[in-house]
C-alpha cells in the first residue's frame, strides 16, 4: 500500500448483506486496477472495532447502523478510487442482476424471499416442502429470525456471527422443544442429503453421518472420509455443523446431542463421527452417553483431549485424519457385519502413523534459520498443529489462536514471534479484506514477509477448496510460493513450505488441478493436515 492512499469512505443504508457476499464484492473491487484497499462490513459495533484498530472508522462510517453497511476504499489515485466506488455501487445495488432475466447460467432468476413466511409461500405451491431455512442477517437481528424458523417447524442454518449467548442458549432449547435443529450461530459448514450448505466440498454420498462443532474440521474429515473411502465406495450420509459455542457449558451441547439423536435414528447412518475442540466437563459427559444411547459404532475427535469410554462402540481420534480413518474402516466392518450377521467388530485404527511418513531430504538450512511459521485459513487446523507440534517435538507456538494462553501472540498483524502458527481467517486480518478462503492477498503478502525473515526455515500452508472458496487458490499461491523462495535464496537461505489441500476431485477447483500447480512451485505437499503440520515440525530444532 502506497504511504497516503486515496480514500472514500461512505455509508450505504438500510441495506444488509452477509459476510460473504460483503467479501465477494471487496474481492472484485480488489482485482480492479490501483486500488489497494476495499473494506465493506455491516455496521454493528464489533465491526467498528475492528475498523477502528485497522485506522478505517473514520467519520463518513462511525454513525453507521446495524443495518447499514461501512464502505471504504483506497487507491493509488483519486480517479481509480472514484471508479471502484462505482462499481461498489453497482454491485451493492444488484444492477447486473435483474429480476426475471437469464443469469449466466441460463435460469431464469427469482426475486428473493424477504421474508420467511415469503419463502414457504413460495415452496407451498410447489412439491417439494421446505423444513430448512438458511439465515444471514445482523446478529443483533438473527436470533428472532430463527426463533420465527424455529416456531414454524423448520430446521435452521444460522450463518450470522455476533449473536449473544443468552440468545443463542434461548434459541436452541426452543428448537429443542419442537424437535428441529438449529446449526449456528456462525455456523460455516454443514451438508443435508448431500446438499451442501455455507462453505462445503462435493463428497461421495454414504453412510458416514458427522456432527462437528468446527467449519474446517468438517470440511477436514469429510474430504478425508471421500479420499480414503473411495475403494469401497464409501461416503458422508449427513454433516450437521453445530457453532462454535454449542460444546460450551452455557450451551450444553443442544445441537450436538440433538445431531446425535437424529443421525442414531437415521437408516442411512450406519456410523457416527463427532469433531471438536474439547467441550466442558458436562458437556463430554453428556455427548458419550448420548452415543452410547445411539448404539452404533461412534469415533470421537476432541483435539487437544483424551476423554474414555467404557463403551466399545466408541472410538477415539487424536487427528481430523484419524477421525476420518477409523470412521472409514468402522464404516466397512459394518458393511461386511450386514453381510455376515454375528461378525465381531474389529478395533479401528488410523492412517496417520507419521513415523512412517517419509521426510524429503533437503540441502542444509542457513545457522540463522531456526522457526516456523504456519499461515492457516481456518482456526481448527491452527489448533491441531499445536497440538501435534507440542507433543511431538515439544515445541511453544505464538498464535492468534494460542492453545496455551502465555503464548498468545500481542500483534499479529504486525509481526511474529519464533514459531507462530496464524488463523488468517480471524477478524484481526479479515478487516479490510475478504476471508483468505475467498482471496489470497492477505495470505501472500505475509507469506513474503515471513520469507524475508532470515530466521525462518519452514512456512506452512493450507488450502482449503470447495463451494464458496476462491475459484483457483492454487494458481495464486504458487506464483507467491516461487517469489518466496526466491526472496529467501537472494538472502542466502533456502525456505522450504510444505501444505496440503483440503478438498476432493469432484470440488469445482479440482484437487489433483490444484495440488499439481503447488508441487510445481515447490511445496511439499502431505496428504492432510495432521501429516503436514507433523512433516514441518520435523525441520524446525
Amino acid at each position: 500500500m502506497s504511504q497516503n492512499p486515496y480514500t472514500i469512505a461512505f455509508i450505504q443504508p438500510n441495506l444488509y448483506k452477509d459476510s460473504v457476499a460483503l467479501m465477494r464484492v471487496a474481492q472484485r473491487l480488489l482485482s480492479m486496477p490501483e486500488i489497494v484497499n476495499a473494506t465493506l462490513q455491516m455496521g454493528n459495533p464489533a465491526n467498528k472495532d475492528i475498523l477502528s484498530e485497522a485506522g478505517l472508522l473514520t467519520d463518513a462510517v462511525k454513525d453507521a447502523g446495524p443495518s447499514d453497511i461501512m464502505v471504504v476504499v483506497q487507491a493509488h489515485n483519486q480517479q481509480a478510487c472514484e471508479t471502484a466506488v462505482q462499481q461498489c455501487h453497482a454491485q451493492l445495488s444488484g444492477q447486473n442482476q435483474i429480476a426475471g432475466s437469464a443469469g449466466a447460467d441460463g435460469l431464469e432468476t427469482q426475486l428473493a424471499a424477504k421474508t420467511i413466511a415469503m419463502g414457504l409461500q413460495r415452496w407451498s405451491s410447489e412439491a417439494v416442502v421446505a423444513n430448512l431455512v438458511q439465515i444471514s442477517v445482523p446478529g443483533a437481528y438473527a436470533a428472532a429470525e430463527a426463533l420465527k424458523a424455529v416456531k414454524q417447524g423448520l430446521n435452521v442454518f444460522l450463518f450470522s456471527d455476533n449473536v449473544p449467548l443468552e440468545q443463542e442458549v434461548m434459541l436452541k432449547a426452543e428448537a429443542t422443544r419442537r424437535g428441529v435443529l438449529v446449526m449456528g450461530p456462525d455456523c460455516g459448514t454443514a451438508m443435508i442429503g448431500g446438499v451442501p450448505l455455507g462453505f462445503a466440498n462435493v463428497v461421495r454420498r454414504g453412510h458416514i453421518g458427522l456432527v462437528a462443532a468446527s467449519g474446517t474440521g468438517l470440511q477436514e474429515v469429510t474430504t478425508q472420509i471421500d479420499r480414503l473411502g473411495a475403494t469401497h465406495a464409501i461416503g458422508v450420509s449427513h454433516a450437521i455443523g453445530t457453532g462454535g459455542r454449542d460444546v460450551y457449558a452455557a450451551v450444553g451441547g443442544a445441537t450436538m446431542l440433538q445431531g446425535i439423536k437424529l443421525l442414531a435414528a437415521d437408516p442411512q447412518t450406519h456410523v457416527l463421527a463427532i469433531v471438536s475442540k474439547p467441550p466442558a466437563p458436562e458437556v463430554l459427559e453428556k455427548v458419550l452417553a448420548a452415543l452410547v444411547a445411539a448404539g452404533k459404532p461412534a469415533v470421537v475427535a476432541f483435539l487437544g483431549s483424551s476423554p474414555q469410554s467404557a463403551s466399545k462402540h466408541i472410538h477415539f481420534a487424536d487427528t481430523l485424519v484419524d477421525c476420518a480413518a477409523m470412521a472409514v474402516k468402522l464404516a466397512k466392518q459394518q458393511r461386511k457385519l450386514r453381510a455376515v450377521p454375528g461378525q465381531r467388530l474389529a478395533e479401528p485404527k488410523g492412517v496417520a502413523r507419521q513415523s512412517d511418513y517419509p521426510i524429503p531430504k533437503l540441502p542444509r538450512f542457513a545457522s540463522t534459520q531456526r522457526y516456523l511459521r504456519a499461515l492457516f485459513s481456518g482456526g481448527t487446523y491452527a489448533a491441531e498443529a499445536q497440538i501435534i507440534w507440542s507433543k511431538t517435538r515439544g515445541m511453544k507456538v505464538w498464535s492468534n489462536v494460542a492453545i496455551d494462553a502465555a503464548f498468545d501472540l500481542p500483534n499479529p498483524r504486525q509481526n511474529s514471534l519464533e514459531h507462530t502458527a496464524l488463523d488468517l481467517g480471524d477478524d484481526a486480518f479479515t478487516v479490510g479484506r475478504p476471508h483468505p478462503m475467498i482471496d489470497q492477498a492477505a495470505r501472500i503478502e505475509r507469506l513474503l514477509l515471513e520469507a524475508a525473515d532470515p530466521t525462518v526455515r519452514v512456512i506452512l500452508l493450507d488450502v482449503v477448496i470447495g463451494w464458496g472458496a476462491h475459484a483457483d487458490p492454487a494458481r495464486e499461491l504458487a506464483k507467491a510460493i516461487t517469489q518466496a523462495k526466491a526472496i529467501a535464496k537472494r538472502g542466502g537461505r533456502l525456505l522450504a513450505v510444505v501444505g496440503f489441500v483440503c478438498g476432493t476431485e469432484a470440488d469445482p477447483q479440482v484437487l489433483s488441478r490444484q495440488e499439481a500447480q503447488l508441487l510445481a512451485a515447490g511445496m511439499v505437499l502431505a496428504p492432510n493436515s495432521a501429516s503436514a503440520a507433523w512433516l514441518a515440525g520435523q525441520w524446525v530444532s
